[in-house]
């Protein structure tokens, strides 16, 4: 069904949209998307960074478990 809808659509909805709203509210609830893209690409890179992190302690430590206990 959106398949359909091609330059002149969603210029229209655009407009419609635009006078609906108006300007302002627009502009800020498009900021307010930008700022939660960020955050998730923020969340999304410390995920990443937290496993590798873990990752490289695990591989450093090479002693075996039998012998972590005798310490």
């Amino acid at each position: 069904m959106l398949n359909n809808i091609g330059l002149p659509g969603l210029l229209l909805i655009a407009v419609v949209v635009l006078v609906l709203f108006g300007r302002g509210k627009v502009s800020s609830l498009m900021g307010e998307v930008g700022k939660g893209i960020s955050a998730f690409k923020k969340g999304v890179d410390d995920g990443k960074k937290e496993i590798e992190d873990k990752a490289a302690d695990d591989a450093k430590d090479v002693t075996p478990e039998t012998e972590k206990d005798k310490v």
